[in-house]
């Protein structure tokens, strides 16, 4: 009789959702934390440190000058505190919008070419590379994005519209997934990214490198593809919509210390 009740408790345990969910997502956490130790991401590092220091371009300049907010050459804490707006281009821009300006700046490619390429591909991968190893830069340092000015606050404000914004031919929005506690996809927990999810969670978990596809994520690819996922037409690479909504995510994680680069799976 004894051994029967254990084996009904044992059962009662086994099919119990919520102690299933926790044990497949404490599973997905000890996965990542075995690949963090040979995390492919630091091979996009050493190269976007090499493309940063390289003569390169048209004008066969290196990076070294490149101001991201922080003055010319100042790459520590530059990520933590972008998207921001930038006097020369007078825009706000995020990390990779502004690389791909230093490119054209400095050494003289074509922004317009680097804008339309492929994720993954020519320069597009160059970029992807640089903003990993300037992320990385900043790791363990806290998100703070400027609003002071008012261009920076008008993107936090048409950010969080586009956060609600419903479309598409499935009626999504990143709140269906992003806007409220308790939801996942495949075993894997959503944050919800209306406030500070914590440190090294939404915003300040890209770039990472994708196990699934073997590839490098920057947060331009994750909103885009978050987009598709929507049913929503394809961004344009560098959009003042994914920038708002980056400025909005970025802004919202106040206080959480960056990861960068992470592992995804």
């Amino acid at each position: 009789m004894g051994k029967a009740r254990h084996l009904c408790w044992a059962l009662v345990l086994a099919c119990s959702p919520s102690l299933a969910q926790k044990s497949a997502s404490q599973g997905i956490d000890e996965y990542r934390a075995m690949l963090q130790d040979g995390n492919p991401a630091e091979l996009f590092e050493a190269r976007g440190e090499d493309l940063w220091k390289r003569k390169r371009g048209p004008k066969a300049a290196s990076l070294e000058q490149c101001d991201l907010g922080k003055g010319p050459g100042v790459v520590k804490g530059a990520f933590v505190e972008l998207p921001r707006f930038f006097a020369d281009t007078q825009r706000v821009q995020d990390l990779e919008s502004r690389i791909v300006t230093c490119m054209a700046s400095l050494q003289g490619f074509n922004e317009a070419d680097i804008n339309k390429t492929a994720f993954g591909r020519g320069e597009m991968a160059n970029v992807t590379a640089l903003a990993t190893w300037i992320a990385a830069e900043s790791k363990g340092m806290r998100f703070n994005l400027p609003q002071s000015h008012a261009t920076e606050r008008v993107f936090y404000e048409v950010g969080k519209r586009l956060f609600f914004q419903r479309g598409g031919t499935h009626d999504f929005s990143c709140a269906s997934c992003h806007g409220e506690e308790g939801k996942r996809i495949r075993l894997q927990d959503l944050p919800v990214l209306t406030k500070n999810p914590g440190d090294g969670v939404g915003f300040a978990a890209w770039p990472a490198y994708r196990v699934s596809n073997g590839q490098m994520w920057s947060m331009q690819l994750r909103l885009n593809d978050c987009y598709r996922q929507q049913r929503f037409p394809y961004p344009g690479f560098g959009s003042d919509a994914t920038i708002a909504l980056s400025t909005y995510l970025g802004v919202n994680a106040k206080g959480a210390a960056s990861v960068v680069p992470a592992i995804k799976r």
